[in-house]
C-alpha cells in the first residue's frame, strides 16, 4: 500500500449537500460575488454592440464605399467599446478574488472556531499535520469555485441562449445552429467532469496525508536524527511525494480532456456557422428565401465564436468544481461535519461578565468521572471544591490523575459529571471569558520562536518593557537571562529550544503573572527547580495569589505544605484529604 493512502480515503458525500453547502458559504462573499456575476453579463451586451458596428464599419467601407473620415466615430464607439470590456474583465476578476477571499477567511475561521470548541482532547487523536492541511490547502481548493466558477456557471447558462436568440431575427439558420449545438458541449464536459471529480478527491486526501507525513517528520526531526533514521524519513517523504505528482498529472488529463472535448464541438459549431455563410454568399445553397448582407453575414461570424466562449470558460474552470467538492468532502471527513457559521447564543455575554467581574472564582466538581482509551478510567464520581481565594495543592503519583483533573477544570479535555467555576457550569461559560479569567500552566508549557520578552509578553500582549521585566523578576526568569549577552532580547527557538525545562517553566509562569486570572491552576511549577529558587518561585506564585484562588498540582511536599490545603489523589480516582489518605495509608500498613 502506498505512503499516502495508508489511510482509508474519505467517505463521498452526497453531491447536493456538497454544493448546498458552497452555496450557503458564498452568502459571505455576496456583494463581491454578485458583482462578478454582474459583469459578464453585461460584458455580454457589450460584445454585441460590438460585433454590430464592427461588421457595420466593415459594410460601409466595403459595399457603401464611406470614406474612413466619415467613420472616424464609428470607429472611436468600437475601441471605447473594447476599453470597456477590457475595464470590465478586471473588475469581474478583482470582484471573483475579493469573494473567494472573503468566504475562505470566513470558513477557515469557522473551522479554527470548530477546532477551538472540540479541545485538545480531541485532536490528540489525528495528526496536526492533516488539520493543518484542512485549513490551509483544501480551503484554499475552494478559491477557483468562488472567483472563477460560478461567475462563468451564470454566464455559460444564459449568455449562449441570448446571443442564439439576438441572432434569430439576423439569420434563423445560424440561430438555430448554434442554439442546437451549444448544449452539447456540458454534456460531453459533464461526463468528463465525473472523473475529474474523483480525481480530485483521491488528489486532495493524498495532498492531505502527505502534508501530515511531511509535518510530523519535520517535528520529529531531531529525534529520527539521533536515531539515525532520517535518510529512511527522506526516502519515505520523496516517494510519497512522487506519488502525489502522479496523482497531480492524472487529474490535470482530464481536465485537458473536458478542454479538448469542448473545443472539438466549440470549432464544430463555428466551422458550421462559417460554411452555411460560405456558401450563401456562393449561392450553393438557400435557406434564407432572401439575399444574406455582408454586414448580416459578419456580424454571424462574429458572434459565432462569442457564443461558445462563455463555454469554453466555463470548461477551464470546470475543473475548480472538482476540486472544491473533494476539499469539502475531505473537510467533512476530516472533522465529522461541515462548519457552519453559528450564532452567538444570548446567554454568552451575561455568563462571560458575571466571570470577568469577579477576582477569585470558586470551583466545584461533583461525580467528575474521566475515562481515556489509552488509560481507562483515571478519576471515578469523584468530588472536590476550591473555594474562592483558597489556595490548594493536589498530591498523588505520576500518572494518577493530576495533570488530567487541570485539564478537565480548564476545558482541555472531555468528562462526565458536573463541573461549575462560580455556580456556572463549565460548558456553559463562553470561551474568551474562561480564557481571561483561568490561567493554566502544565508541565510542558509551549514556547514559540522569538524572544524571552516576546514569550512572556504573550501573556498581555500590549504590556510594557517595564511589566514585562517586573513579570520575570517575579518568576525568577532575570536569574538566568541577566546572564546572557542580549538579557530578556535572547532569541528562544520552537518550544523553547535553547531553554532548560526549569528556565522554560519559568518563563510560562511569567506570562500568569503578566495576566489577572480569578482562577489559577499550575502542574508541576517548580519542577527542574533547585530548593532555593523553589522556595522563591513559591512564595511569588503565593503573592500574586493573594485574593485569587489557586490549585497546584505537585510532587513537592515543601510546595504542597505552603497552600492552605492539601488533597489527594488515590489509587480509586478519589479526590481526598490529605489526612485522611494519610490515615488509610497508615491503617493498610498496619
Amino acid at each position: 500500500m502506498s505512503i499516502i493512502d495508508s489511510t482509508p480515503a474519505a467517505p463521498k458525500a452526497a453531491p447536493s449537500r456538497e454544493i448546498k453547502w458552497l452555496r450557503r458559504q458564498g452568502r459571505v462573499g455576496r456583494g463581491a460575488l454578485g458583482l462578478a456575476v454582474m459583469v459578464p453579463l453585461v460584458s455580454a451586451c457589450l460584445t454585441v454592440t460590438q460585433a454590430y458596428w464592427l461588421a457595420m464599419i466593415l459594410h460601409r467601407a466595403i459595399v457603401d464605399q464611406v470614406p474612413a473620415a466619415s467613420q472616424v466615430p464609428a470607429i472611436t464607439a468600437l475601441g471605447g467599446m473594447i476599453l470597456a470590456r477590457a475595464v470590465l474583465a478586471w473588475i469581474g476578476e478583482a470582484a471573483g478574488i475579493r469573494a473567494a477571499e472573503d468566504v475562505k477567511q470566513a470558513v477557515r475561521r469557522q473551522l479554527f472556531a470548530d477546532l477551538m470548541r472540540r479541545g485538545p482532547d480531541w485532536m490528540r487523536q489525528r495528526a496536526s499535520g492533516e488539520l493543518a492541511s484542512q485549513i490551509l490547502d483544501q480551503v484554499e481548493a475552494l478559491d477557483g469555485y468562488f472567483a472563477r466558477f460560478v461567475p462563468a456557471m451564470i454566464a455559460a447558462g444564459l449568455v449562449p441562449v441570448a446571443f442564439a436568440v439576438v441572432l434569430m431575427p439576423v439569420d434563423l439558420v445560424v440561430g438555430l445552429l448554434l442554439l442546437l449545438t451549444a448544449p452539447l458541449i456540458p454534456v460531453f464536459m459533464a461526463l468528463a467532469g465525473w472523473g475529474a471529480e474523483a480525481a480530485s478527491r483521491q488528489h486532495l486526501t493524498a495532498l492531505a496525508r502527505l502534508s501530515g507525513l511531511f509535518a510530523d517528520r519535520i517535528r520529529g526531526l531531531v529525534v529520527l536524527k539521533l536515531f539515525g533514521r532520517a535518510e529512511d524519513e527522506i526516502a519515505r517523504v520523496r516517494g510519497a511525494s512522487d506519488e502525489f505528482a502522479v496523482r497531480t498529472l492524472a487529474v490535470l488529463r482530464i481536465a485537458f480532456l473536458s478542454s479538448a472535448v469542448l473545443e472539438f464541438f466549440a470549432a464544430l459549431g463555428v466551422a458550421g456557422v462559417a460554411l452555411y455563410v460560405g456558401l450563401t454568399y456562393l449561392d450553393m445553397i438557400d435557406l434564407r428565401g432572401s439575399a444574406l448582407g455582408l454586414q448580416a453575414g459578419l456580424f454571424c461570424l462574429l458572434m459565432a465564436p462569442e457564443v461558445y466562449l462563455p463555454l469554453r470558460t466555463l470548461a477551464a474552470h470546470y475543473h475548480d468544481r472538482a476540486n472544491a467538492k473533494a476539499a469539502v468532502a475531505n473537510i467533512e471527513a476530516a472533522f465529522g461535519a461541515l462548519p457552519e457559521a453559528a450564532p452567538s447564543p444570548a446567554t454568552s455575554a451575561p455568563v462571560g461578565a458575571r466571570l470577568a467581574g469577579r477576582r477569585a472564582l470558586a470551583v466545584a466538581a461533583v461525580d467528575l468521572t474521566v475515562e481515556t482509551p489509552e488509560r481507562g478510567t483515571i478519576l471515578s464520581s469523584a468530588t472536590f471544591e476550591i473555594g474562592a481565594g483558597e489556595t490548594v495543592a493536589l498530591l498523588g503519583p505520576s500518572g494518577i490523575g493530576k495533570s488530567t483533573l487541570i485539564e478537565v477544570l480548564a476545558r482541555l479535555r472531555g468528562h462526565s459529571g458536573r463541573v461549575e467555576i462560580d455556580g456556572i457550569a463549565l460548558d456553559a461559560i463562553e470561551e474568551g471569558a474562561l480564557r481571561r479569567k483561568v490561567a493554566v500552566l502544565g508541565q510542558r508549557p509551549r514556547l514559540f520562536h522569538g524572544t524571552i520578552a516576546s514569550n512572556i509578553r504573550l501573556g498581555r500582549p500590549h504590556a510594557s518593557d517595564r511589566e514585562v521585566r517586573e513579570a520575570a523578576e517575579r518568576a525568577c526568569v532575570l536569574d538566568f537571562a541577566d546572564r546572557l549577552p542580549e538579557g530578556l532580547d535572547t532569541p528562544v527557538g520552537e518550544r523553547g529550544s535553547g531553554l532548560s525545562g526549569g528556565e522554560a517553566q519559568r518563563v510560562a509562569l511569567a506570562r500568569i503573572f503578566l495576566r489577572d486570572p480569578g482562577l489559577i491552576l499550575l502542574d508541576e511549577p517548580t519542577a527542574h527547580l533547585d530548593a532555593e529558587t523553589e522556595a522563591r518561585v513559591v512564595q511569588a506564585i503565593l503573592a500574586f495569589a493573594w485574593g485569587r484562588s489557586l490549585l497546584v498540582a505537585t510532587h513537592s511536599m515543601a510546595v504542597a505544605e505552603q497552600m492552605g490545603r492539601i488533597c489527594v489523589i488515590d489509587g480509586a480516582g478519589q479526590i481526598v484529604p490529605f489526612e485522611a489518605a494519610a490515615a488509610l495509608e497508615l491503617d493498610g500498613a498496619a
